[in-house]
């Protein structure tokens, strides 16, 4: 294990690497084309009798299939709601970095566009199906990537620790250049909601250019807002959302609420993910087997490559080890531990963030309150395949970032620079 991490990579719970391997450098998304992520569903949502390719009483929820490039999955939603008033619902969050494929339903079952094109997506009716689509229908994500300039192809070593690699949260969770997201998210927790605010609108980073740091900086008197509101980049959508409702004198729940809804839970979503990071990361620093259930653990039950089954504790002598993988609870307020190792590394760390799980029930912003929920430790890649120099191919299970299995390859210098 190397247990020497860039710095972001720390501050986003990712304390160590899981394997030996030395790292090929190199860089990613130097270009869309170059990292391409398509959806796997339960193929028999795309089949009768639950899919039909024509709308009828039976099938009335439309089926879209939402390709996109150079936005995020939740400004996409809102790219296309402007533009014909359709909202969607869609089962992951894909990176604006990339060439996407995914999945989307609506509850709208009358006069459907059956295909929408905006600059950066293009949205085509499949079919119909019995109910609007579920997120218990995803099952994972494929990914083709390029790695550029690496200083070596010979990745066989580390094919033998792909087995090892966690399933750590990516950058991508946490804001990547701008690592504020799992910030706000604490801030919310602690009731600060100015703080929150003051997060969203002034924090930097060593990654923002000069423009960005003066706008930020200028962002903290309230006598700016005005101008600012005028010259914000294009970027900064949300900072102009919050500066508007901030300019109507309205109180900060009402600034925080101005947020759409889909990427304002991301923020206690975030700080959920660091707390399961560094739970992970601390169970590796102590040497902990992740890989191999103790007595006490609750695990998943494997059913298949990529699908997980029931959550169950795991029984020493009693149980095998082959067809289950150990699991994670991730806090939320109805949070419950338990005395197995993990959770007992989850309780020294909500003690040293002095944060209790009941305060993931937030009564004032109720929709952004998050129960427990469950995880596993392996990052569990499928189907690894890797040809030229140097382009990849492999399915991940719903859940797990590309990224994580990226960084152990690569083990880049300064993640953000290698596209990360």
């Amino acid at each position: 294990m190397i247990k020497s991490v860039p710095e972001i990579d720390f501050h986003a719970g990712m304390e160590c690497y899981c394997t030996n391997f030395a790292g090929i450098n190199g860089t990613i998304k130097e270009t869309n084309e170059e990292f391409q992520v398509s959806e796997i569903i339960d193929y028999t949502f795309l089949k009768p009798p639950y899919f039909s390719s024509v709308q009828n009483n039976e099938h009335k929820f439309p089926l879209y299939l939402l390709e996109k490039h150079n936005i995020d999955s939740n400004h996409a939603v809102i790219e296309i709601k402007k533009q014909s008033g359709l909202k969607l619902r869609i089962m992951g969050i894909k990176d604006a970095k990339a060439e996407t494929s995914q999945y989307a339903s609506c509850e709208k079952t009358k006069n459907l566009p059956k295909c929408i094109i905006t600059s950066k997506t293009k949205l085509t009716l499949l079919g119909f199906l019995r109910t609007p689509l579920s997120k218990s229908a995803l099952i994972g994500n494929n990914f083709k990537i390029k790695i550029n300039q690496p200083s070596d192809n010979n990745i066989h070593p580390f094919l033998l620790e792909l087995n090892k690699i966690a399933n750590f949260y990516g950058l991508q969770r946490f804001g990547s250049e701008r690592m504020v997201t799992h910030l706000v998210g604490k801030a919310l927790l602690e009731r600060n909601y100015n703080k929150a605010i003051e997060y969203l609108l002034s924090y930097t980073s060593k990654y923002d250019s000069k423009f960005s740091k003066e706008i930020r900086e200028k962002s903290r008197d309230p006598k700016n807002y005005q101008k600012l509101i005028k010259i914000l980049p294009k970027g900064m959508d949300l900072e102009r959302l919050i500066l508007y409702t901030l300019v109507k004198g309205k109180d900060s729940i009402a600034v925080i609420r101005s947020i759409p809804i889909n990427i304002r839970r991301l923020f206690v979503q975030a700080y959920q993910s660091y707390i399961f990071n560094k739970c992970l990361s601390n169970a590796l620093l102590c040497n902990e087997d992740i890989q191999r259930c103790k007595d006490g653990d609750l695990c998943f039950e494997i059913e298949k490559p990529l699908v997980f089954g029931k959550i169950r504790r795991f029984r020493e002598g009693i149980d095998s080890n082959n067809d289950v993988i150990p699991a994670i609870r991730l806090v939320g307020y109805n949070y419950q531990p338990g005395k197995n190792r993990f959770d007992n590394i989850t309780k020294r760390i909500l003690s040293d963030e002095n944060i209790s799980p009941t305060a993931f029930y937030l009564k004032d912003l109720q929709e952004l309150s998050l129960q427990m929920g469950f995880r596993q430790t392996l990052l569990c890649c499928s189907e690894f395949s890797h040809f030229g120099m140097l382009d990849l191919s492999f399915k991940l299970p719903k859940g797990s970032y590309a990224t994580t299995l990226l960084r152990e390859l690569i083990k880049p210098i300064d993640p953000i620079q290698a596209g990360f």
